[in-house]
């Protein structure tokens, strides 16, 4: 038994293919075939938009849904984070119910993989009965290399935790370059070796300002939290340029956020090749939007044709995680100007690709199962305010 699937248009994960195709896939969704709808007979059901893959959250933080609403928009991300750590000590059945909703509206909107970042094993109970594919990455901090090991250790245990109860990928990950010490950037590189990996990248000026001239926003910061930094020493040049050396064992790494990512850092990348790291721009525009008020240079990451995907943080940083809303406004901000097809695409094929995934998501090809998505209320392939994302399979 089949289910055939057509639209206005339909997205395979790379472009917009030609009216009248029809999407042809098992009950399971398994995808049989693509074909011309003088083909495919009768009980084609019809969807007056535009049918696309499921979404790839390439970057979410789910155990920390529980703050939606709690920390206001504009602070700055050094106040941000500082209001994170803040609230974190709320009652294990709040947490749940924070994340239950959070799995909820992901799914509901078309995502069908996370890359979630986890600091705690707080999530394992909801994604051993969750519907969506998880990419877990335990986050590594500790900005002061006498408490490397410790650190280390400490991310270890969850991580085996994680392990030993999922049967999903597991990988530990830097947090930042304002939060991880020069020692415990050289351990998390023999650590994971020929692994996928991420970190928070340029997310504002004061990181680039710390490792330029040990300045800026986050000596605050560490005066806060009680942190000494006397042993650390700029090294003049941007804190990508600075983290991005101590990687030099084949890893994939998703570059998240890349707010203060300049055409100096794409070109010190492409030059380094004894890195051998491939990278990812994962961009996550809202929530740009809400903590600093600034965007990506999206246009700069497509003329380097660098790899972007899409991912929405948390809900402490986004009003919303739907991946469609995301696409909404890279395409408002752009004035239209990037094809819609492309924006899908690093929100499909890209972030599959991304989380080593393109075996089973991403892109509508023979025995994938990369779930169906409608996008309705579209004006001649450009989304609307009134474009909404629902699952169909």
């Amino acid at each position: 038994m089949y289910r055939k699937f057509t639209a206005h248009n339909i997205f395979n994960g790379y472009q917009v293919l030609l009216p009248k195709s029809v999407l042809i896939t098992t009950l399971e969704g398994a995808v049989v075939d693509i074909i011309d709808k003088a083909d495919a007979g009768d009980e084609i059901e019809f969807f007056e938009g535009l049918i696309t893959p499921g979404f790839i959250n390439a970057h979410c933080h789910t155990e920390l849904s529980y703050l939606k609403g709690v920390i206001a928009p504009n602070t700055g991300l050094v106040q941000f984070v500082q209001q994170v750590m803040k609230n974190r000590g709320l009652l294990t059945e709040v947490k749940m119910q924070a994340m239950l909703l959070a799995e909820k509206e992901m799914y509901n909107s078309g995502t069908v993989a996370v890359g979630d970042i986890c600091n705690t094993a707080d999530s394992i109970q909801l994604k051993q009965k969750s519907s969506l594919y998880w990419h877990n990455f335990i986050e590594v901090s500790g900005f002061t290399d006498a408490n490397a090991i410790v650190r280390l250790e400490g991310a270890k245990n969850i991580y085996q935790e994680f392990t030993s109860q999922l049967p999903q990928p597991v990988s530990l990950s830097p947090h930042a370059p304002y939060s991880v010490s020069k020692i415990l950037f050289s351990q998390l590189n023999n650590e994971t070796a020929h692994q996928l990996i991420t970190i928070h990248n340029q997310e504002c000026s004061a990181e680039n300002d710390l490792y330029q001239q040990k300045e800026g926003e986050f000596l605050s910061l560490y005066k806060n939290w009680g942190i000494d930094i006397s042993g650390f020493q700029p090294t003049g040049k941007t804190s990508f340029q600075s983290w991005l050396p101590f990687f030099d064992n084949n890893q994939s790494i998703l570059c998240v956020h890349n707010t203060f990512t300049s055409q100096a850092d794409i070109d010190f990348y492409k030059k380094q090749a004894e890195f051998k790291a491939k990278l990812f721009f994962c961009l996550c525009v809202n929530a740009n939007k809400y903590i600093e008020q600034k965007l990506p240079p999206i246009e700069m990451l497509r003329k380097n044709n660098c790899d972007i995907i899409i991912g929405t943080d948390s809900y402490a940083s986004n009003w919303q995680l739907n991946i469609l809303e995301e696409i909404k406004t890279i395409q408002q901000d752009s004035a239209g100007t990037i094809p819609l097809a492309e924006i899908l695409q690093w929100a499909t094929s890209n972030g599959a690709r991304a989380l080593q995934l393109d075996n089973r998501l991403g892109s509508f090809e023979k025995n994938k199962k990369p779930g169906i998505v409608f996008i309705n209320h579209l004006d001649e392939l450009q989304l609307t305010s009134k474009s909404a994302a629902k699952r169909i399979l």
